[in-house]
């Protein structure tokens, strides 16, 4: 029986575009683009989702070997919010629905420690009875261990849970410790493919 709904944050809860960002804050194409090429690449990523140093000295290497765009990463570090465009359509109305029916709702993200700034802004991330952050847990998905730090903080059994996010990579991580997983593309078709795993379970 399912008992426990999992969420990613980005691109499943909120929506966030690194591309739009940069164009807002830096209006010369060339420029925004040769600075994309640095910091929007999936090494960045994955040392800030792990923030296995403190954001300042991580962006403070990477600076190191690109002093150039000093203005840049200023406004990167001062606007980093600003990624984030809103919450995902459809779904706090689904996740006040599901909370409804009894469902427990568990947020498991890789975000950096700022992911506060951002859960402070949008309501949809007061559903949620607990979370596990990979920047706090210094892992990611779609290592196990991440998904056994939310099973053991919260007393879950794998089999008891449904876990979506928008990256098939952590969808497989999630299926490797037993869950159900659903690749998130909108709310409608997340609920419409949550209800036949619910269906299949009972």
């Amino acid at each position: 029986m399912i008992k426990n709904l999992i969420f990613d944050f980005g691109m499943v809860l909120v929506d966030y575009s690194f591309e739009g960002f940069f164009k807002r804050h830096i209006p010369d194409k060339e420029r925004c683009m040769a600075f994309a090429k640095v910091f929007n690449t999936p090494e960045f990523q994955e040392r800030m989702d792990r923030e296995e140093q403190p954001i300042d000295e991580i962006m403070g290497e990477v600076l190191a070997e690109n002093p150039d765009f000093l203005p840049e990463m200023m406004m990167f570090k001062d606007n980093y919010p600003d990624i984030v465009i809103g919450e995902t359509k459809g779904m706090r109305e689904l996740l006040t629905k599901l909370k409804a029916e009894g469902y427990k709702l568990y947020g498991l993200t890789n975000w950096c420690s700022k992911v506060h700034l951002t859960m402070a802004q949008y309501d949809i991330f007061k559903l949620l009875d607990g979370r596990v952050i990979s920047s706090e847990e210094k892992v990611a998905k779609p290592e196990p261990e991440i998904y056994n730090i939310l099973f053991e903080r919260y007393g879950l059994k794998p089999e008891e849970c449904v876990f979506t996010d928008d990256r098939p990579v952590n969808i497989e991580g999630g299926r490797r410790v037993g869950m159900e997983g659903i690749v998130f593309q909108n709310a409608e078709q997340y609920e419409a493919e949550l209800r036949k795993i619910i269906a299949s379970r009972r």
